[in-house]
């Protein structure tokens, strides 16, 4: 028996919360689990683009 997505993000906010001393209240839990897995789905797309080996990061912003 596996777990979904839901299940293993809803339990990753459920430790996290504890170790942070963090109170959800358990009907909030799903909702904050289904939000997690939104922000990784969002963060993927960031965190897959490709870089070149030989990009420098910006040592001050200038816009």
């Amino acid at each position: 028996m596996g777990t979904t997505p839901e299940q293993s993000q809803t339990e990753y906010v459920e430790q996290m919360a504890k170790l942070i001393d963090l109170p959800i209240k358990p009907e909030y839990l799903p909702g904050v689990g289904e939000n997690f897995e939104r922000i990784a789905a969002i963060a993927q797309i960031v965190t897959e683009f490709p870089l070149p080996d030989t990009i420098e990061a910006a040592p001050v912003f200038e816009p």
